[in-house]
């Protein structure tokens, strides 16, 4: 027997139900999805400058996306940059799809 938590991560489990009482069982529900393995989606990858849209007072760079979701689509991203003191600027939140200009 193949045991659920045995499936990797984003499969999902068909299940069906019964239900007890002290007068017997119930008949068996329809099956239904009844939960998604799910985590956090990988990070993101390949991220390049994009050189055709640099600027002297701009740039631009893509990524894709990392090799898992999780389990669920990748709605949005966090865009930061190193200060070069040892800490990060958050520059915008909730970018949408995989290229950024700033």
């Amino acid at each position: 027997m193949d045991w659920p938590f045995n499936l990797p991560w984003g499969s999902s489990i068909n299940a069906k139900l019964l239900a007890f009482n002290a007068y017997g069982e119930s008949d068996v529900s329809p099956y239904g999805n009844g939960a998604v393995i799910t985590t956090r989606p990988d990070a993101p990858i390949n991220l390049e400058d994009i050189i055709t849209l640099r600027t002297s007072t701009s740039l631009s760079f893509r990524w894709r996306e990392g090799a898992k979701n999780g389990g669920a689509t990748v709605t949005s991203y966090r865009v930061s940059f190193d200060q070069a003191v040892g800490s990060w600027q958050v520059l915008s939140e909730r970018v949408l799809g995989n290229e950024y200009t700033v």
